[in-house]
């Protein structure tokens, strides 16, 4: 059996990752979530083992003293990071792993797997991604200003990814994706 495909995935603040990455699971069953560790609280509806693995600060320090991370950061002073072992088991038996994960986090995965395919969403522009903020109608003006702010920081990080799709349309983004990753699997497969 052919190994899985590591794939990381992140994009600018608010570009519709989420939303894309559910359509990719809910058409592809070789694709494989990775759930994160997290240490901060679950929110209402989240699910232990399902959205996040939630633990105590104490628990995550061990897995990081213990180097069973493939990557962790501190955001809003709470710690996030990739069980290694579930990853590896995954790849081993053969399905394609993403990692929806900070671009900070996207360095660590890189430096510890080069093969890892890095994938970059980014918006249209970023007028196009205020109006998609706005719209939501969740969020304050001063929340929307700081997302935007983050989100073009985040967009500088882009042009270091392997691929970057624009995500003007979601089918669109979804099957690119999809192309990407069916792409390097079939020129994997002809080296071995």
């Amino acid at each position: 059996m052919a190994k899985g495909l590591l794939v990381v995935y992140t994009g600018a603040s608010g570009v519709g990752k989420g939303t894309i990455m559910e359509k990719l699971l809910a058409d592809n069953k070789n694709l494989k979530l990775s759930v994160s560790a997290t240490t901060r609280a679950p929110r209402p509806g989240e699910v232990d083992g399902v959205n996040y693995h939630y633990i105590t600060k104490d628990e995550f320090n061990n897995m990081i003293d213990n180097d069973l991370l493939l990557e962790h950061a501190t955001y809003c002073g709470n710690m996030y990071g990739t069980p290694k072992a579930a990853v590896l088991e995954l790849l081993e038996k053969g399905f394609d792993v993403m990692l929806e994960i900070e671009v900070k986090g996207y360095e660590q995965v890189k430096r510890l797997y080069p093969e890892c395919v890095t994938i970059f969403v980014l918006p249209p522009d970023v007028k196009e991604l205020e109006r998609r903020l706005r719209k939501r109608g969740t969020e304050t003006d001063d929340v929307i200003k700081e997302r935007l702010a983050r989100a073009v920081e985040e967009m500088e990080y882009a042009p270091k990814f392997d691929y970057q799709v624009i995500n003007d349309d979601v089918d669109r983004a979804e099957k690119e994706i999809l192309d990407i990753i069916s792409n390097i699997k079939n020129d994997r497969n002809k080296e071995n």
